[in-house]
């Protein structure tokens, strides 16, 4: 029996003061579980999004509207920077305007609500995630590094042509650290605190980002109310990422949890994001091994440190070992709402 159970026996008059369950555990709770089961089954459901295009695409074509319209070379950089904010701000608004009207629809009963967990299901990205990461590994294993350069091209921004196997390896494992923030964490944080509306403003101020983000002549003002608004919205989420990729590393057996915690106190900072260092120093204190460090971006050679002080001479057996702990952090990260709804029932 649980505690309110047992006073609300010996006091019938107690059940007139208990706090309401909060509104996550009802629709939205069952929404959510079966959103991420959804995921991690059927993944990024080609079959219907390569018909009708993914949300994501959606929001990426409209960013590419506007830019080709807007972001004028020959406009002063404080009108750049205007643009560039009313173009996110435009794109924030429309997704928004998508989740809400989602969940008007799912407001009508249960059988509408099919239309929430399938968007919900479509915006985390596990199953797709780690398919990108283990086509590299199998690539490598398979093809060796011409294989593995053409597979990793598919999922980060530097010049695969400079890479060896272990620069290969070290791409493959930070794109699975970062993105387990961006593609699983965040959107389950956001649709927690604004639901179908939260999660598709944030996959917009995230598609934002990582189109016009960037730190180059052509987007350094366009696109510095997207990279900045995509901080804040990271900020939280980053966080509790890092923090679950360090219980995953404790509960797994031959990964050191208290190596991924001391490597992302120490070292998160190091990066030039200010949230992408945590997912990516807890991963590298649970392998011991070494991420980041100097890197090349096109043309440009990026001299970061090193995350980590573990091992540089990564292979492909090290992404499946990185996979495994995304894996375990996944279903941590996917078991913190029944755990919640197991403690709120048994108070």
């Amino acid at each position: 029996m649980s505690i309110t159970a047992h006073i609300a026996a010996m006091d019938p008059n107690f059940t007139d003061f208990l706090i309401p369950e909060p509104a996550f555990f009802g629709p939205l709770f069952t929404m959510l579980v079966l959103a991420l089961v959804l995921d991690a089954v059927f993944g990024d459901f080609p079959w219907l999004f390569s018909r009708i295009g993914h949300p994501v695409v959606w929001f990426g074509n409209l960013i590419a509207w506007f830019e080709k319209r807007l972001n004028r070379p020959d406009r002063s950089n404080a009108d750049r920077l205007l643009r560039g904010t009313i173009t996110s701000l435009a794109v924030i608004a429309f997704a928004a305007a998508f989740g809400g009207l989602v969940q008007f629809i799912s407001a009508f009963g249960e059988v509408f609500m099919v239309f929430e967990v399938l968007l919900v299901a479509v915006l985390i990205a596990q199953k797709g995630l780690y398919q990108h990461v283990k086509a590299v590994a199998v690539a490598l294993k398979k093809d060796g590094i011409a294989g593995g350069r053409k597979a990793v091209s598919m999922i980060v921004g530097r010049n695969p042509d400079t890479l060896d196997e272990a620069g290969v390896s070290r791409a493959a494992i930070e794109s699975c650290a970062e993105n387990f923030s961006d593609g699983v964490v965040a959107p389950l944080f956001w649709y927690v605190v604004g639901g179908p509306i939260g999660i598709c403003a944030y996959k917009a101020i995230n598609t934002l980002d990582s189109m016009i983000g960037h730190r180059n002549d052509r987007y350094l003002y366009f696109g510095r109310f997207a990279a900045r608004l995509d901080d804040v919205v990271n900020f939280v989420p980053a966080r509790i990422a890092g923090g679950v990729i360090c219980l995953a590393a404790w509960i797994g057996g031959k990964i050191s949890g208290k190596a991924a915690c001391q490597t992302m106190l120490r070292d998160a900072k190091k990066h030039k994001s200010p949230n992408a260092g945590w997912q990516e120093a807890a991963f590298a204190g649970a392998l011991e091994i070494a991420l980041a460090g100097p890197r090349q971006y096109g043309s440009e050679v990026v001299d970061d440190p090193y995350i980590g002080d573990g091992r540089r001479d990564l292979t492909a057996i090290d992404i499946d070992r990185a996979l495994r702990l995304f894996t375990t952090s996944c279903l941590i990260n996917g078991a913190w709402p029944i755990v919640l709804k197991v403690i709120w029932i048994g108070l």
